[in-house]
């Protein structure tokens, strides 16, 4: 190895063939190349610095980028309060304890439906006084009972 030749291209050589490059290329290829580094970031000489100050943050694009799109804050919800006391009580004795069935569905308009047994009773929950209760079917059968319950989720049904 050559070790004056490698020591002339990294001092003296090196430079004289990028001055001859820089006058080749054109005033709009420079400026785009100034730019470009200065976007990236590698106007910097040093790449390690040993100082307690903290590296200046060049922001690749300009302010008017994102002046289409303005995030305008949303309004807060208000908070809601869950009673911590019950207005009513579903008194379920007869109902069947088990897992996979599926005894009560809500309604779209306010409608409970309960399943005891064998009987399917409908409990409208918007009545405030009388009687919301209404017995909808009941099966003849002693022996068999309701699985299942369920309201379509089309409006005005």
């Amino acid at each position: 190895m050559d070790f004056n030749y490698a020591n002339y291209m990294l001092t003296d050589g090196g430079r004289k063939g990028k001055e001859n490059q820089a006058e080749v290329c054109s005033p709009r290829r420079e400026a785009y190349r100034k730019r470009l580094a200065k976007a990236l970031n590698m106007t910097r000489s040093r790449i390690l610095a040993f100082k307690n100050k903290p590296a200046i943050v060049v922001d690749p694009f300009p302010k008017d980028f994102f002046s289409s799109y303005v995030h305008q804050p949303r309004p807060a919800k208000p908070r809601r309060c869950i009673p911590h006391s019950f207005e009513k009580t579903l008194d379920a004795h007869n109902i069947h304890d088990n897992f996979y069935l599926n005894l009560l569905d809500w309604g779209y308009s306010n409608v409970l439906t309960v399943a005891f047994s064998n009987i399917v009773y409908l409990y409208d929950c918007s009545h405030r006084f009388g009687s919301p209760h209404l017995e909808l079917v009941t099966v003849d059968d002693e022996e068999n009972h309701v699985t299942s319950v369920c309201w379509l989720l089309m409006d005005g049904l």
